[in-house]
């Protein structure tokens, strides 16, 4: 699903909605830091655009799709994981940290791509783009609920510019629904729940990985809660299917399994790198900033591929979410 949506929270800050543990440390390459967080938001932003084409095949469903998805993308996680665990002076890992990072992988990796997966057959890839964009602020209501940390004014005002962008952006799609695939007007709000799902489940992860990050590293953390959501989206394709019926996840036509290695490729494994690189080189906040390009490349390229409709309510939307984000994100 998806890593560099929303900041990660730390103990440690006066900002629960934006800080990480390399934000104070980084390397001074901005140029590089740039590019690497452009393009790593522009891939991220690519994945609804491949699941919505992806739907247009008689016989794909969610589980299926991230089945798929997870199938391409595991290896790469495994080799990961295996790259990282030969580096010296590595914090062991602990009972305690197993079972946390699998809680982690089944909340922000699992469970938050599956439900964004099935809310994409119902809303545009726009407005489900705009949905996952709130996860700066269900960190901070986390933060609230949980910790007692207390709101400022200005955090107050962002929530409400973002949910306001939000909700202007579902009445585009509830107004143009018939102009969507596979929906009409009443699935706009099952769709748009799903991804709220979604951005709430991965806020999860965002706010409960902040000290085992500290802990175990972030790659770390990454490659074996990413692993762990590639072994529960396959189990559940499985588990889904009768065995006779196993085989028919390699009967699709060839395009699905081109885009199904893109998707698992460009729009999962690479970006985690550059979004990561861009963190290390620029910091945490500025790169998170730079990562509002988001929902502007997903409004470009659901226009390009998708030929959905961009109207006057989901400009007014995408401008809202980024400036409540943007507010959101920035350090007192």
């Amino acid at each position: 699903m998806a890593v560099g949506r929303s900041p990660r929270i730390d103990r440690n800050s006066s900002d629960p909605a934006t800080s990480t543990a390399n934000e104070s440390r980084p390397v001074a390459k901005p140029l590089l830091g740039l590019l690497c967080a452009l393009s790593g938001a522009i891939a991220f932003s690519g994945k609804a655009i491949i699941v919505k084409l992806l739907y247009r095949y008689p016989g794909t469903d969610a589980a299926t799709l991230l089945a798929l998805r997870m199938l391409v993308a595991l290896p790469f996680f495994i080799g990961i994981a295996i790259m990282v665990q030969r580096r010296p002076k590595l914090a062991p890992l602990i009972a305690a940290d197993i079972w946390k990072i699998m809680l982690l992988g089944f909340l922000g990796y699992y469970l938050a791509s599956y439900l964004d997966f099935l809310g994409l057959q119902y809303i545009s890839a726009t407005l489900e783009r705009l949905i996952l964009y709130l996860g700066p602020s269900m960190v901070l209501l986390l933060a609230v609920a949980i910790r007692g940390y207390r709101v400022s004014r200005r955090q107050i005002l962002a929530l409400a510019i973002s949910y306001l962008g939000v909700a202007l952006a579902f009445v585009h799609d509830f107004l143009f629904a018939t102009k969507i695939p596979r929906m009409g007007s009443a699935h706009v709000a099952l769709g748009s729940a799903l991804a709220f799902g979604s951005a709430v489940s991965y806020s999860f992860y965002l706010f409960g990985s902040g000290e085992l990050v500290r802990r175990i590293g972030t790659l770390r953390l990454t490659a074996h809660a990413s692993g762990v959501a590639c072994l529960c989206s396959i189990l559940q394709y499985l588990w889904l299917q009768p065995i006779n019926q196993w085989h028919k996840i390699l009967e699709f036509p060839l395009p699905v399994y081109w885009l199904s290695l893109l998707n698992g490729t460009v729009c999962t494994v690479l970006p985690i790198f550059l979004v990561m690189l861009g963190i290390s080189r620029l910091g945490a906040t500025s790169a998170a900033q730079i990562g509002m390009v988001g929902p502007l490349s997903t409004i470009v390229l659901s226009t390009i591929f998708l030929g959905e409709r961009i109207g006057s309510w989901q400009i007014a939307g995408t401008v809202l979410v980024m400036t409540g984000v943007f507010v959101t994100s920035q350090r007192r």
